[in-house]
């Protein structure tokens, strides 16, 4: 999997060289691992002070052939993507050739209706093999794509629109999710009304109903096969473009700028990344459950996998549709070798009897891994434990949209390494971490806590933010001089592994001590009838600030709540202290997260704060009704506080 002269040497030899001499490194596997139309002259030309990230300088490649065309070249009947619908039962597999020839049909289509090199064209399609094909598309033709989550509401879709200057957008007719139906198109028609630069929306049909199609509308069902009768179904010269894709962020429309230079990288580290981390080797059936909406599922869905050559995992329905055993029961008929999931959606299963995972065969599973925050030691251990029966390596990833890839995770290591629970512990090929303290002064030894830094440029990171670039130096690089600042806190070990501690902006001054929200969180979740729990902080007028927990009880516990909140606040009183035991404490039900598992902490915030005329957008989350379920739980909570 390394390039031939890198192969045999341990996972210490091979970092050594990747920080100490990166341009041999990146150079040699990026030489090895990838088709190139014109070589490199000069791997890198990187200044964190300065904000200057060049890779592969002089390069040329598309890539949409690395991720297809050499696979097909050598194996064109094997399994590209296995399409889990929503449906159980129902999943289509789809081979690299068929992948090429839709992928082709549709850059076809995109040219002949007027897409243009550089020009933005956003997707909004739910999780699907024509989603990948679109994306694949874009990248063959020069276009530039950005995938906006099909969960978006029409307003949030047209900002998006609006931020990267699009002038086509990709979508389908329905999508389906969790036995719903959601109209796409509908949503993208409010949209575009707002959108004047937009020339035509391609629609593709994932559900055999009719939608209204307007004078910018084309639809794809009918147009890609005069597409593919008219045109030979491979593009013999694929465009070569420096800016491959914009991603916006899932809470916000900033804009970061993926180009050549770092896909060649998501191409290259999820290579390496898939060995190393995930005990990847060639026939596997990979399982990131990501949505293709999220940089996961650009790195682990597409991207990465696909370069590899790998058989990719499409899922488009949701952890408990029909039941709460409905991944594995998918990873039982798939065969799934390793499984990536949010540390959300395993708090979620962990409400549930262990029979919805234990009836089901799980014997395929080689490794698991979590993936969006830092998980808590008791979804750790259920997860561990009971998923992988104790015999799969659990991999607590961490790493950012912004790094492109994994930076930090307990492998790569030798055979045997040492993997302790709920904590990323050491840093990929060419992340080298730093702690630094308050003064911007870094933080030797171990045994210490400080902010997360990154000392020097890897491939993947992202070049600027899409018409902003001053924002993306006072956001990463102003911070702490010459360091990438990833906003995270970290604890160095005794051994030299790293903890995450959570994001600096959400540490909590409680009577002049200052403690992540995530350190209290993780006391709460060791609770056996407490699967998830989120903590902010809120004003006092005599502490400056106090936690403000809410928790979610397992259903055996609801008839509990009071001496359930009682062992709570001992938990925290034991594990950390007593000033950091929370002031407030509701339990609920359910909690606000995306469809992609990511508490929405800022709406709990501000319900907290008792400021809800301006929640923002809410159309991200799985199901918005809980945020009113909330509130008004909120202020039955104070009118009950306030009696006493």
């Amino acid at each position: 999997m390394v390039c031939s002269h890198l192969a045999g040497k341990t996972y210490s030899d091979l970092y050594e060289l990747s920080v100490k001499d990166p341009e041999t490194f990146w150079g040699s596997i990026a030489k090895e691992r990838l088709a190139w139309t014109k070589p490199f002259d000069q791997v890198t030309d990187c200044d964190l002070s300065s904000g200057k990230i060049n890779w592969f300088l002089g390069g040329q490649l598309n890539v949409s052939v690395n991720c297809l065309d050499v696979h097909v070249a050598k194996d064109p009947d094997r399994v590209a993507l296995i399409w889990e619908k929503d449906e159980p039962g129902t999943e289509e597999r789809i081979t690299y050739r068929e992948l090429l020839e839709m992928t082709c049909r549709l850059a076809n289509t995109l040219k002949s209706y007027g897409v243009q090199r550089g020009e933005r064209v956003a997707i909004y399609m739910p999780v699907s093999p024509m989603a990948v094909a679109a994306m694949m598309a874009c990248a063959r033709i020069g276009a530039v794509h950005t995938v906006v989550f099909a969960g978006f509401s029409s307003e949030a879709l047209a900002g998006r629109i609006q931020d990267a200057q699009c002038k086509f957008v990709i979508t389908c007719n329905q999508g389906v999710r969790g036995g719903r139906i959601f109209d796409l198109k509908s949503t993208v028609d409010k949209a575009v009304k707002s959108c004047p630069s937009i020339r035509h929306v391609f629609v593709a049909k994932r559900i055999n109903n009719s939608v209204p199609m307007g004078k910018l509308d084309i639809s794809l069902d009918e147009v890609n096969h005069i597409a593919v009768t008219s045109c030979s179904v491979q593009i013999r010269k694929p465009i070569f473009f420096n800016l491959v894709f914009i991603y916006l962020c899932q809470d916000s429309t900033i804009g970061m700028v993926c180009n050549k230079g770092e896909i060649v990288m998501i191409c290259l580290y999820t290579c390496l990344l898939l060995q190393y981390v995930f005990d990847y080797t060639p026939g596997d059936v990979f399982g990131c459950v990501a949505d293709i909406g999220w940089i996961t599922g650009h790195s682990y869905v597409v991207y990465g996998p696909l370069c590899n050559g790998a058989t990719s995992v499409l899922f488009e329905s949701t952890p408990v549709y029909p039941n709460p055993g409905r991944y594995w029961e998918t990873v039982q008929r798939l065969r799934i070798n390793q499984f990536y999931g949010a540390p959300t959606a395993i708090r979620l299963l962990l409400k549930y009897e262990e029979n919805w995972v234990k009836k089901y065969d799980r014997s395929s599973l080689k490794t698991l891994a979590s993936v969006g925050e830092p998980i808590n030691h008791e979804a750790w251990e259920w997860f561990h434990n009971v998923v992988g029966d104790g015999r799969c390596p659990l991999v607590d990833t961490w790493w950012q949209t912004e790094t492109g890839g994994v930076c930090i995770a307990p492998l790569p290591a030798e055979p045997g390494a040492e993997i302790r629970p709920a904590m990323a512990m050491r840093p990929f090929f060419g992340i080298q971490p730093a702690l630094l303290g308050e003064k911007g002064q870094i933080i030797t030894g171990n045994d210490v806590s400080g902010a997360l830094c990154i000392s020097q440029p890897w491939p993947g990171m992202a070049r600027t933010i899409f018409g902003n670039h001053q924002r993306f130096m006072d956001a990463y690089f102003k911070p702490y001089q010459g360091q990438y600042f990833t906003g995270d806190g970290a604890y160095r070990t005794e051994d030299g592994y790293y903890q995450i501690t959570g994001r600096m902006d959400d540490v909590i001054n409680i009577s002049g001590h200052r403690l992540g929200t995530a350190e209290i969180e993780d006391a709460l979740d060791e609770h056996p009838d407490v699967p998830e729990t989120a903590v902010i902080g809120i004003p006092h007028e005599i502490k400056g600030e106090v936690p403000f927990a809410f928790v979610v009880l397992k259903e055996s516990a609801s008839e509990n709540q009071q001496a359930v909140v009682e062992e709570l606040r001992h938990l925290v009183a034991t594990r950390i202290a007593k000033y950091a035991v929370p002031d407030h404490f509701l339990v609920k039900s359910r909690l606000p997260k995306t469809r992609s598992g990511k508490i929405m902490r800022r709406i709990l915030r501000k319900v907290a704060m008792q400021d809800t005329s301006n929640l923002g957008d809410v159309s991200t989350l799985d199901d918005p009704s809980v945020v009113s379920e909330i509130i008004e739980a909120h202020k039955h909570y104070r009118s009950h506080a306030a009696k006493k």
